[in-house]
């Protein structure tokens, strides 16, 4: 079969494979699940990314990606690109923007920078089950033509966003009262926001977009094992000539390319996370041979696996 990796195929035992797979799902390790508190009472999660390094501590990788909570990215100082798969934005000092769920991005960093990134599930704006106001929040979850909103400090709504999500930020952590205070901010912030947002008509996504979220889920989903360019076609229900210009038009590369820093991404996640051996997570996150992951790590991160958790942890 032609894969991704070219001709050669690697197989293994049936229940090694589906050990391995149950490991993964245990660790909730799906790189596109990048809410590190979900799970817990209050799946609100805050990161202050400073230059390449986060806390909590995230890899320096940048890869397309979307989440299932609602985003919001304030720019404190420098500058940084924001990608979607068919628009890119600049965003400078005192700007924002709003990532509205499931939409695939990127966040690529623009020389020296700060910015904060704030992850919350969509329910906490829904407050009960047949709440009147849900529809306020569902209507812009289920509108394909509203993938993000930027706020800029020269309009005053916008400036108001940006002056909460600064007070959400200055929050005390260990106070009794902060949930609580993180759940008033949200709720007035996307009160703010509906109030001023003319939703646009809805349309249908552009096939392109729709393809891409295909094919993007399924390597999430499957990249510890071995993808052909065909199940990745499929996943889509498309040629793979077809697939190969999708990736070409949207994210100027190849399926192959996209699979290896995605693994990449995820190999530098469980370096930075965990204390397995670099033999197993180069297994888990699908480079069968540990020779070709470290020359594909040390490419990418101009250091070796061994290094770079060294280097971060000191970080």
């Amino acid at each position: 079969m032609e894969g991704i990796h070219g001709n050669k195929t690697f197989a293994k035992p049936e229940m090694e494979q589906k050990n391995r797979e149950q490991k993964i799902k245990e660790r909730d390790n799906i790189l596109n699940s990048v809410n590190l508190n979900a799970g817990t009472d209050f799946p609100y999660l805050v990161l202050n990314v400073v230059d390449q390094n986060s806390v909590p501590r995230k890899p320096g990788f940048r890869v397309f990606h979307w989440h299932e909570d609602f985003q919001f990215i304030i720019v404190h100082r420098g500058k940084i690109e924001f990608d979607t798969i068919d628009t890119s934005v600049s965003l400078n000092v005192g700007e924002g923007v709003f990532i509205n769920k499931n939409v695939v991005h990127r966040v690529r960093q623009n020389g020296p920078c700060h910015y904060h990134s704030i992850l919350f599930p969509d329910y906490f704006l829904k407050f009960y089950f047949d709440f009147p106001g849900r529809g306020l929040v569902d209507s812009v979850i289920t509108n394909d033509s509203l993938p993000f909103v930027v706020f800029q400090p020269s309009v005053l709504w916008q400036k108001e966003i940006l002056e909460r999500l600064r007070s959400l930020l200055e929050l005390k952590t260990d106070s009794e009262f902060y949930a609580y205070e993180v759940m008033v901010q949200l709720t007035t912030i996307w009160l703010t926001l509906r109030k001023n947002l003319s939703l646009p008509a809805g349309e249908s996504p552009h096939p392109l977009n729709v393809r891409m979220q295909q094919f993007l889920h399924y390597i999430a989903l499957n990249y510890a094992q071995e993808i052909s360019l065909e199940a990745l076609a499929q996943s889509a229900n498309v040629s793979k000539s077809e697939c190969l210009r999708c990736f070409r038009v949207s994210l100027g590369t190849t399926p192959y390319q996209y699979l290896i820093e995605f693994r990449l991404a995820r190999a530098g996640e469980l370096l930075c996370s965990t204390d397995l051996p670099i033999g197993e997570i180069s297994e888990e996150v699908g480079f069968h041979q540990v020779s070709h992951f470290g020359k594909c790590f040390k490419e990418k991160t101009g250091c070796t696996p061994k290094e770079y958790r060294k280097k971060k942890r000191t970080e």
